[in-house]
C-alpha cells in the first residue's frame, strides 16, 4: 500500500518555494519591499502632507491604496515564497493611483492631487515590476 503525500510536500513545489525564499532575502528584493511599503506609507498620509484632505473621495482612496501597498510590502518582506503570485496587484495599484484623480468624479482634482498620486503610482509600478522580477533573479 502507498501513502498518499498531498501536492504541498511534492518535492518540486518544495524547491521551488525555497527558491523564492532565497530570492526573497536578496538585498534587491529587500530594497524593493521597503520602496513599496515606504510608498504605499506616503500615498496613505499624502492628504495631509500635500494639502488635499478637503478632497474626501480621494483622501479616503488614497488612504485606502496606501494601506494595501503597506501590507502587500509587510507579506513580502515577511513570506516572499507565498506570497510571490500576488505581485501583480502592486503594479495595477500603481496604475489606479495615476489614473484615480480623473477617475474619481467626487471631486475636483487639483495639480497636487495630481502630481503626489503620479509621482506615488509611477514609484508603485516600477516597485512591482521589480517584485515581479525578483523571483528570476534565482533561476538556476
Amino acid at each position: 500500500m502507498t501513502r498518499s503525500v498531498g501536492i504541498d510536500q511534492h518535492p518540486d513545489i518544495v524547491e521551488m518555494r525555497a527558491r523564492y525564499e532565497a530570492a526573497g532575502q536578496t538585498p534587491i528584493a529587500q530594497g524593493v519591499d521597503g520602496l513599496i511599503a515606504l510608498t504605499g506609507l506616503f500615498l496613505a498620509v499624502s492628504p495631509w502632507i500635500v494639502g488635499f484632505n478637503g478632497l474626501t473621495a480621494i483622501t479616503v482612496n488614497n488612504l485606502i491604496t496606501g494601506i494595501a501597498l503597506s501590507l502587500l510590502a509587510a507579506g513580502f518582506a515577511s513570506a516572499y515564497g507565498r506570497t510571490y503570485g500576488m505581485a501583480w496587484v502592486v503594479p495595477v495599484i500603481g496604475l489606479w493611483t495615476v489614473v484615480a484623480p480623473w477617475a474619481i468624479r467626487g471631486d475636483m482634482a487639483n495639480t497636487r492631487t495630481i502630481w503626489s498620486n503620479a509621482v506615488a503610482g509611477g514609484i508603485a509600478i516600477a516597485c512591482g515590476l521589480a517584485a515581479m522580477g525578483v523571483a528570476m533573479l534565482r533561476r538556476k
